[in-house]
Formats: structure tokens, sequence, C-alpha cells
């Protein structure tokens, strides 16, 4: 046989490959977050519509991806429930001025779990609660240089007394992790 009857044969090299479904892998497992039912014995126990009744106060901040705090918030909530359908009518004061407004409509669906709606929120928000956790996850279109954008959220409430309230949402794109926002409410 002639060298020069030989086709190159090109093979790809196997690593970028396996360094793909690695960084897949770890994006999906990312994406999991905590199991619920690890809050189940927590006490005390959330009741959502016992909480969220009356006047609540929250005082948060939004940090980009890198940890960086780019605002400030505090929000004052006011709270009803009619049998199984409850309001939450937040006003947020932002650090830089912006004053907004969102309404919360949401409806117990069953033992511990919830649907909410709201005029920036994509389809509805679906929460589970489970001893003193609440999960929330829902898409949101949020304001971003001059348009909006929609950042689904990974939100988690954890009563910490009959008063206090800590919350932490996690924000995404794409499933890419873009930032968080930390709050604390005070009945």
């Amino acid at each position: 046989m002639h060298i020069s009857n030989l086709k190159p044969q090109w093979t790809l090299p196997w690593w970028p490959f396996t360094l793909a479904f690695v960084l897949l892998l770890s994006l999906v497992a990312g994406c999991a977050g905590p199991d619920l039912s690890r809050y189940a014995d927590q006490k005390p126990v959330l009741d959502l519509k016992q909480y969220f009744n009356g006047e609540i106060k929250g005082w948060g901040m939004v940090q980009n991806r890198g940890g960086q705090v780019d605002r400030r918030f505090v929000v004052t909530i006011k709270a009803s429930w009619n049998g199984d359908e409850g309001t939450l009518d937040e006003y947020f004061d932002w650090s830089d001025g912006e004053k907004q407004r969102r309404i919360w409509k949401l409806k117990a669906v069953g033992p511990n779990r919830y649907i909410g709606t709201a005029e920036d929120v994509n389809g509805q928000a679906i929460g589970e609660i489970s001893g003193n956790a609440l999960r929330w996850r829902y898409s949101l279109n949020v304001p971003f240089r001059g348009s909006t954008i929609d950042l689904d959220f990974d939100d988690w409430m954890i009563l910490i007394d009959d008063r206090v309230m800590l919350n932490r949402a996690a924000f995404s794109k794409w499933g890419i992790r873009m930032g968080e926002v930390t709050l604390s409410f005070s009945k």
C-alpha cells in the first residue's frame, strides 16, 4: 500500500465531551436545592394564613452572583385572608429611591400547598410548606436596562418564631445563578 492512498482519519478528543457532561451534571445538581421534607419536624410550624395576616415589615438586599450588594429595600406588607384565598399587598421602598408595589393573590390548593399570582409573575408561583419552611418557585419579570428580563426564583422562607421569618431567594436565568435576595420579616 502506498502512503499516498492513506486518508487521514480525524478523531475528536474525548476530553471536551467529558468536560461538557460534568458541567451539565453540575448544573442539574445545583438546581435541585435542599429537600423541603427535611424541615418537617422543625418548630414552630409555619401557618401561612396566620403569619401573613395583618401588617408585616421586611428589610432586605439584592446581591449579584459575585456577592456584591446591588440594592437594599424596606417592604411593608398588608396581608389578609378570606377562607383559602389571601392577598399580600407589598410596598417596596428601594435604596435608590424607587417605589414599587406588588399584589400577590394566594390560594390554598391542598394541605401545605399554595399557588400565587402577581402582575409581574409569569404563570403561577408554586408554594409548599413543611414544618417551619416554605418554598416558593416562580418566574418573575424584573426591570433590566430599560426592558424586563424573566428570572427564575427559588424562594425559601424559614419561620424563626411567631414574629420573625427569614427569607432567601436565589434567582437564575437559563439555569445559571445570577444572584440572591436576603430578607427578614417581622410582625
